[in-house]
Formats: structure tokens, sequence, C-alpha cells
């Protein structure tokens, strides 16, 4: 038994790399798919919408089938889409395939992203200890590795298409290689399928919807990082664009190294603690980020925010996922759904903004967020265990 979840644990690593992986190839190609298909900055970024809504489309239409056919079949299949889809873009030739094939990528990703959270709940759930958010590190690491390897590659002179269907081809290889090593739906769930479906037809309880709105906040704020950092040192703080690239270098970097630490700091001292004090910490690096009239003390603010906010997501999609075994599928596609649209809404909502106020004053809106999430974290704690003691303390 334990080989067969040290193997489950494994392949889990391996889709998520895989996705992080996949994104970031795309990610890297993307001034290059915008030449070939002929679209401005205005129309790409409509367009990204369609990625968003087929994201959003696959973890509302995937959760419920994890719960249904187990995360075994629903996993491999899902990578395969995602993989195969990849190479779409890069074939583009104008704005209206590329829209279609953004679609098709969205809603691979988003089938991926939630049927693999599913699947990482299970093994969660086998070894009896938190480990959610060293899969969420493993996503990161996936992204460095497409840096490296999109540089390579672009470097090359090779064609979108080229390198993004080399890659599709080597992920549908790993989605299958993988496949077999992940876990068999539990016993338990198989046999209460049909009170599955009758509590489903119930309607959502409050909590996940609680933890689904901490989830948009949380990763809006992560999206405020990822699209506006770098742009706050260089144009409030006169950096260079290299050292304005620091920025989010650090952030990520933080946010890379917090969540591999996470799962040991969840086992000490339990969940509520991580979203509480981390999203409280958050509050404070992106509040001195913004307030700061100095280049160094405005990176330590981004590193400060990154590490805050490294363990809150991974422990709302375990929260999600435990809250009802029978549901883990559409109970995380709900957290992650809602916090998707909050990565999506972070530039549409900040951008505006800076019309009336300051781009570093805008960031005190998602500090705002930071500190409903700390005040909210409660709402983690599980009903079937005693606090630990650090939350015994805090309650």
């Amino acid at each position: 038994m334990e080989k067969t979840l040290r193997a489950g644990r494994l392949a889990t690593f391996a889709y998520f790399a895989l996705n992080g992986f996949l994104m970031g190839m795309w990610i890297i190609h993307i001034p290059a798919i915008e030449h070939r298909a002929g679209t401005s900055h205005a129309v790409l970024g409509w367009l990204l919408l369609l990625l968003g809504a087929g994201a959003f489309a696959g973890m509302r239409i995937v959760g419920p089938l994890a719960d249904r056919s187990g995360a075994r079949i629903v996993v491999p299949v899902s990578a395969a889409l995602c993989s195969a889809a990849l190479v779409l873009p890069g074939l583009a030739t104008n704005a209206w395939t590329l829209g279609a094939a953004l679609l098709v990528l969205g809603f691979g990703n988003g089938c991926l992203d939630v049927s693999m959270n599913a699947h990482a709940v299970q093994v969660e759930r086998g070894y009896e200890r938190p480990v959610m958010s060293a899969f969420h590190a493993t996503f990161s690491i996936g992204g460095v590795l497409a840096a490296l390897v999109g540089a390579r590659t672009l470097s090359w002179g090779s064609s979108p298409a080229l390198s993004l269907g080399a890659v599709a081809l080597f992920g549908v290889f790993v989605a299958v290689l993988a496949a077999p090593a992940l876990l068999r739906p539990e016993p338990a769930r198989t046999e209460e399928v049909s009170a599955a479906a009758a509590k489903a037809r119930r309607g959502t309880p409050r909590r996940i919807w609680v933890l689904a709105a901490l989830a948009l906040m949380l990763m809006l704020c992560e999206g405020v990082a990822n699209d506006w950092s770098a742009l706050h040192l260089r144009d409030v703080l006169d950096a260079s664009a290299a050292t304005a690239a620091l920025a989010y270098g650090a952030f990520a970097t933080a946010m890379t190294i917090g969540r591999l630490l996470a799962d040991r700091v969840a086992a000490r001292f339990g969940p509520v603690a991580i979203v509480r004090y981390g999203a409280s910490l958050a509050a404070l690096g992106l509040t001195l980020a913004a307030l700061s009239p100095w280049i160094p003390l405005a990176l330590v603010g981004w590193t400060l925010f990154g590490t805050g906010l490294s363990g809150c997501i991974p422990q709302l999609f375990s929260a999600a996922g435990h809250a009802d075994p029978d549901a883990a599928g559409a109970n995380v596609s709900r957290v992650a759904g809602l916090g998707y649209l909050g990565m999506l809404a972070g530039p549409a909502i900040i951008g505006p903004l800076t019309h009336f106020v300051p781009l570093n004053l805008t960031f005190l809106l998602p500090v705002a967020f930071c500190v409903v999430a700390a005040c909210a974290a409660g709402i983690l704690r599980s009903r079937h265990n005693a606090p630990t003691p650090l939350e015994a303390e805090v309650v």
C-alpha cells in the first residue's frame, strides 16, 4: 500500500510539473504567436479572455466527472488533451483561429488543473498529512523549466508550431507514462455514488463558497504580482528594465520556496495558521512594496508578498477536497474556478484604477483582500479534528 501511495504521489508531481511546463511554454511564445496571427496587443487581450472562459468551462465540467469516474481516468485524459491543444495557438494565422485555439487550450488546462488537484487531495488523504503545497511548488518549477527550454528554442529560431508541437508530443507521452501509477478510486466513494449525487442535488455547502471567495481574492492578489510587479518598479520607482524584472523574480522565487516548505509548517501548525499568518505577511509585504520609495525595500516587500501567499491557495484547495470525499472533484472545481477568475480579474481591476490613483496605491485593494482572508481563515478548520495548539491560541 505504501509503495502504491508513493507511486501515486510521484505521478501527481509529474502532472503538476507538466501543467506548469505546458502553460509556461505558451506564455514564452505569446509574442511570436501574436506576430504570426497578425493581432494587436488590444485584440490579444480580448482573445486571452477566451483562454480563461475555456478554463472555467473545463473546471466546471471535469470536477463532477472526476467524482464519478475517478481521477485515475480523468487526469491522464485531461493531460493529453491539454498537451495536444498546446500546438493549436502555434498554428493560428489570424485572430479567429487564435481565439478558437485559446478556447480549446484553456478548456484542456482547466480540466487538468481540477483533476490533478482532486487526485492530489486523494494522495494527501492517504498520507494523512499535508502534501498539497509541494505539488503546487512543482507546478512553479515546471514554469521555470519552460522558460529555460523556451529561451533556447527561440534562440534557435524555431517556429512556434514546431516548438509547441514537440512539447505537445512530449506532454502526451508523459500523460500516458504516468497514468498507471495514479491511485484507484477509494472504495467508499465507489459504493456511495448515489448518496453523493443526492448531496450534490441539495446544493453546494456555504463553506465551499466561502473557500471559493477566499481563493478569488488571494489569486487576484497573485495575478496582481504577475502583471504589475515589474511595472511598479519601472514606472513608480524609475528602475531600469533589468532591475524591474527582479520584482517578479523575487515574488516567484519566494512563492516556489514557500510552497516547498509550507507542507511541513501546515503539519505542525495547521492550515488555519498558514492562511491567517500567510495572508497577514502578504498584506504587510505588499504594503511595504507599495509605499517604499527605495527599490531594495520594494524588492523585500515583493519577496514577503510571495512568501505569505505561497501556502494559502494549496490549503484552500485541500480544504475543499477534504470537505466531502464523495464530491472532492466538484468542490475543488468550484474553488479553483472562482480562483482562476480572480487571477484574470487582477489586471482588469488594477488597470482602470490607475486612471484615478497612482499604480502603487491601487495595491491597497489586494492588501485589503489579504486582510479579509486572514480574518476569515478560521473557515479552514476541520470540523472533525481538534485544532492544533497554535489554532487553539488564535481562536
